[in-house]
């Protein structure tokens, strides 16, 4: 007799972050509740409860999420070209999230309350923290590989996180719909005016 087909039951914790997504989209932070992401769970509050105590250990263990998803897709980055890579990493930063304009909104409440609430606080400069070291190793290794000025890769890291989160920041609270596509050209324009080499600047053109 042939064994009976395996079937791969769904991951709850998989499950209860997409509906934690959802949640957030349609009713932003201010107004999350655990019985509205047990609606997108499509089960009762008890199976949000009986792996989450509270709404703020759902949404650290949330951030913890992106974080990992954030992870994965830039181990997906096959290049390892410098110039290539830096591209690719800011279209993540800055291209992207214009489609997730009430995600943005969403994210910036929570990180409204990130200096009180300790949880989220360690989020977020985890996210931080990882993008930043994610950027200054693409500068280094363009350093490496003579196609970057020899710069300080922190401080160039840091400028660019900077016109990261001050388009995300404009986007929501000024609601200003090119902030995202203003910021990447600025980027871009910063790339080249202090990363690039004269040569490598010169191919770009």
């Amino acid at each position: 007799m042939a064994d009976p087909p395996e079937h791969t039951a769904p991951d709850p914790n998989e499950e209860i972050m997409r509906a934690t997504y959802r949640a957030l989209r349609k009713h932003g932070y201010a107004d999350l509740t655990i019985k509205r992401i047990a609606e997108e769970y499509g089960k009762s509050t008890a199976a949000i409860h009986y792996h989450y105590e509270t709404k703020d250990d759902l949404l650290a263990a949330y951030l913890d999420y992106l974080l990992d998803q954030f992870v994965d897709t830039v181990r997906d980055i096959k290049t390892t070209d410098p110039e290539e890579r830096m591209e690719l990493l800011l279209d993540k930063l800055l291209v992207d999230p214009v489609d997730h304009q009430d995600m943005l909104i969403a994210m910036l409440e929570m990180r409204s309350q990130a200096p009180y609430k300790e949880a989220f606080c360690e989020r977020f400069q985890q996210n931080d923290e990882y993008t930043r070291y994610m950027l200054k190793a693409v500068i280094n290794h363009g350093i490496d590989e003579g196609i970057f000025e020899n710069v300080d890769a922190e401080h160039a890291a840091r400028a660019l996180m900077i016109i990261v989160d001050g388009a995300r920041t404009r986007t929501v609270v000024l609601d200003e719909e090119d902030a995202l596509a203003t910021a990447r050209r600025t980027a871009d324009e910063y790339v080249t005016a202090i990363l690039s080499t004269e040569e490598a600047a010169d191919g770009i053109e």
